[in-house]
């Protein structure tokens, strides 16, 4: 039987290795569940094991908060001894958080096959921790596990192999599909006094926005002035909350505690505008079909916007206003990329059970020799 561990250490971890393990177990596979820690917030962590139906993790490693240095060493720390007893055949990384490149880098020394899903992604942004994550990740994979094509043609500009390379859709929007019926039921717009298409959802939780005091002023004067036309809900991240209280914030926005995956499906699912720092967010709008307004300057997701409802603003304050003005007054189509259809965790099983063993198949820095022309 096919041993495989699948790490999860984040929030936006768990909806990503939902469909994998389900789709592996399907198959067949022996899957072990390894939990870092590294999300350990009750509001961050179990409500999304419940909400989700995850089984609980087989090892949890408690790695904790701190440093990026020291976050990504503790994981290594813990998560090498693990590899050593349980001897997979391949273990599974998701996203680009801290636990991804450390259980990544920990897997590629120790041997086993090493698949990393949503590989590919790119902001071009090197201030950005999350990016070198992804691009260290990515170097160090046998299995580049791409979920657009605007993803997998970021990894053939590198150098990656076609033998490395399988677009297979976008795991986060497989959670979303099999779970949106559910959402739909929840009462949280009855518990917060909204109605359907009358308020706006913010989310914001990136150093960049809520670490600097100038630019949070900045975004939340911008975010004063959409509220004087559209009313904002803000579920408030546990990294944000203190800053946010320092900060002020002005009249029309409404901060609430930090949702559970449910609770939060269905706030998007209504809303009449999401504006957020979210990749997943910017993610989860376009499968719904919401108009989204990024807070960012770059986007390591631009098939939301080039095929979804997304439209990045900037954090320029006057930028924002004028954005969202915008989408208020003629909200983008609704539309979806392809292969973005809940069966991306059958097709990240069907490569990683089909695709070869530590045996038969060439490593990351392998040579393979090109194919040839062919017959003349």
């Amino acid at each position: 039987m096919t041993r495989i561990v699948c790490v999860a250490g984040a929030r936006p971890n768990y909806m990503k290795i939902k469909p994998v393990m389900d789709a592996l177990e399907r198959r067949g596979a022996d899957v072990v569940l390894v939990h870092t820690g590294q999300h350990y917030d009750q509001s961050m962590n179990d409500v999304f094991f419940r909400d989700l139906g995850i089984r609980p993790p087989d090892r949890y490693l408690g790695a904790g908060s701190g440093s990026h240095a020291r976050q990504t060493g503790r994981v290594m720390a813990a998560f090498e001894p693990l590899v050593e007893e349980l001897a997979p055949d391949a273990v599974v990384v998701v996203g680009d958080v801290n636990s991804t490149l450390a259980c990544a880098l920990v897997t590629a020394k120790a041997g086993p096959l090493l698949a990393h899903v949503e590989a590919g992604l790119r902001s071009r942004d090197w201030t950005m921790p999350e990016e070198v994550n992804r691009v260290a990740t990515d170097r160090v994979s046998d299995h580049l596990l791409a979920p657009s094509p605007d993803a997998a043609a970021n990894l053939r500009a590198e150098g990656y192999r076609e033998d490395q390379i399988h677009v297979v859709g976008n795991v986060m929007i497989d959670t979303l599909l099999a779970n949106l019926e559910r959402a739909r039921r929840s009462d949280v717009l009855d518990r917060h006094g909204l109605t359907r298409g009358g308020y706006g959802l913010v989310t914001l939780h990136r150093p960049a926005n809520v670490d600097d005091p100038g630019a949070l002023r900045g975004l939340l004067k911008a975010l004063g002035e959409i509220a004087g036309r559209c009313p904002l809900l803000l579920p408030v991240h546990p990294r944000a909350a203190d800053r946010l209280a320092e900060a002020g914030v002005p009249d029309g926005i409404r901060l609430v505690p930090a949702a559970g995956y449910l609770d939060f499906i269905a706030l998007q699912d209504s809303a009449r505008l999401v504006l957020t720092d979210s990749g997943g967010v910017q993610e989860e709008t376009t499968a719904l079909g919401v108009p989204c307004v990024t807070l960012r300057d770059n986007t390591e997701r631009p098939v939301t916007i080039e095929e979804g409802t997304n439209v990045l603003a900037g954090t320029d304050p006057d930028r924002i206003v004028a954005t969202a003005e915008q989408v208020l007054d003629a909200p983008p189509e609704p539309r979806c990329p392809a292969l973005w259809d809940g069966r991306a965790g059958e097709r990240i099983a069907t490569v990683l059970l089909d695709g070869g063993t530590v045996r038969t198949r060439p490593r990351p820095t392998d040579l393979v020799p090109a194919a040839g022309p062919g017959p003349q």
